[in-house]
């Protein structure tokens, strides 16, 4: 449609084989993750879906820059309709993570409460398995036996990290929005570097965790919820690096920078998110509790 004369604002988009591209390199991750938590494939078959993953964002990332930046595709019109695109999107995210406090505060609340009838076999296959919560968490929460962290320690720690980073995405946004070249490119500097420290801060917790992922559902909770979180500050810092790349090439006015707004959008999610976890699980999920020597 770039060299074709239209009289409309609207951007009609010409066939992409990101879409199919994308959907078979997350099924291959899927299957390939789930074929080596069960030790029945190697990991190199997940990893090769995740780099398919990461190839296909590319292109596409370069097609949307394309038509934003040459082509000149991205009207107020469809930069509207784009900015509904990504409120919808970041919905549902806040329902993805609802499902996983909805897990914590479920077996958080009820830790006396029998669970209902797991599966009923045949007769020839014996009686009727049930599982009885009290049994697996010792009728208190955190389980009995379970060391947990210290919230005031390195959670905090990673907490204030990603309220700073939050502050400078705010600061190169701003800068933008007066002109300020320098101050935007530093601002996403300074946000990038914020959220590899806390990926590798995170990282650092996991290694010394006291609990295993498979040991009981507080383990399985846990990491479910903030591993998920962790996934999307590395997806969101990469989509700020992107930007800041862009940045360096001169893309971005200060009328006209959606691709900044929507990463400053979904990295502010990031951010709520993560209080919401630290208060939930750090702070009141683990009162009581024994705090690890890590």
């Amino acid at each position: 449609m770039a060299g074709s004369h239209k009289n409309h604002d609207f951007h009609i988009l010409p066939p992409s084989p990101w879409p199919l591209a994308a959907s078979v390199a997350a099924l291959v991750s899927a299957i390939g993750l789930v074929f080596w938590l069960h030790g029945t494939a190697s990991p190199l078959f997940f990893f090769g879906g995740v780099l398919g993953l990461i190839a296909v964002a590319a292109a596409w990332w370069a097609d949307v820059i394309d038509e934003a930046e040459f082509q000149k595709c991205h009207t107020p019109v469809v930069v509207k309709h784009h900015k509904i695109g990504v409120a919808l999107f970041i919905a549902s995210e806040v329902m993805f993570f609802v499902a996983w406090f909805w897990a914590f505060f479920d077996a958080s609340f009820f830790p006396k409460e029998v669970a209902a009838e797991i599966a009923k076999y045949g007769a020839d296959l014996g009686a009727v398995k049930q599982a009885v919560r009290a049994e697996a968490v010792g009728a208190i929460w955190p389980p009995k036996g379970i060391e947990v962290f210290d919230a005031m320690r390195l959670p905090l720690l990673n907490t204030l990290i990603l309220l700073l980073s939050g502050t400078t995405l705010t600061y190169a946004h701003h800068s933008l929005l007066h002109n300020d070249r320098k101050g935007l490119t530093y601002g996403l500097a300074a946000t990038i570097l914020l959220g590899f420290l806390f990926t590798g801060l995170q990282i650092l917790e996991y290694m010394h965790a006291p609990f295993a992922f498979k040991e009981n559902i507080y383990g399985a909770v846990f990491f479910m919820a903030t591993g998920f979180h962790g996934a999307h500050v590395i997806i969101g810092t990469f989509f700020l690096t992107v930007c800041y790349f862009r940045t360096l090439k001169g893309h971005f006015t200060p009328k006209q920078h959606f691709g900044l707004e929507s990463a400053a959008w979904y990295w502010h999610f990031v951010d709520v998110v993560w209080l919401f976890l630290f208060v939930a699980i750090y702070v009141w999920g683990n009162a009581g509790a024994p705090i690890s020597g890590h």
